[in-house]
């Protein structure tokens, strides 16, 4: 079951710039710069109240954040949510009729496992399924 928003992700062309213009909209440092090999990324997080705000830049100019931005620019790539077994999550949605970009979950930022649903069934919303790698699925 989704249990709450986890974070938002941001497309940016400049994590160092766009962490400062972020340090200073939301009045803090971030908490995690961390690089994703799998999604060809550099992420940052900041903290906002129980929520997180990640900003995405890419590593690769054939990655899915070069992608978007050379289509769409910089600005709100996903919208994650926290579940408790991912398996379980994509399992239900699959019977609801929600298409996947891959079932299969892999390691994303955060310490986190994740898998991503297809935007074409959620009204042209990438959605982000993230659970924690404590937990085993």
């Amino acid at each position: 079951m989704i249990n709450k928003v986890e974070h938002l992700g941001i497309a940016v062309k400049d994590i160092d710039s766009s962490n400062k213009l972020f340090s200073k909209l939301l009045g803090k440092q971030h908490y995690k710069l961390e690089s994703v090999g799998s999604e060809s990324v550099i992420t940052s997080f900041f903290k906002v109240g129980d929520q997180k705000i990640e900003l995405l830049q890419s590593t690769d100019n054939n990655g899915p954040i070069a992608k978007f931005i050379n289509k769409r620019k910089e600005g709100l790539h996903h919208l994650a949510f926290h579940v408790d077994s991912i398996l379980e999550e994509v399992k239900r949605l699959k019977k609801e009729g929600f298409e996947f970009i891959s079932e299969t979950p892999k390691k994303g930022a955060d310490n986190k496992i994740i898998v991503f649903l297809h935007p074409k069934t959620t009204n042209g919303v990438l959605i982000e399924l993230c659970q924690n790698t404590e937990k085993k699925q």
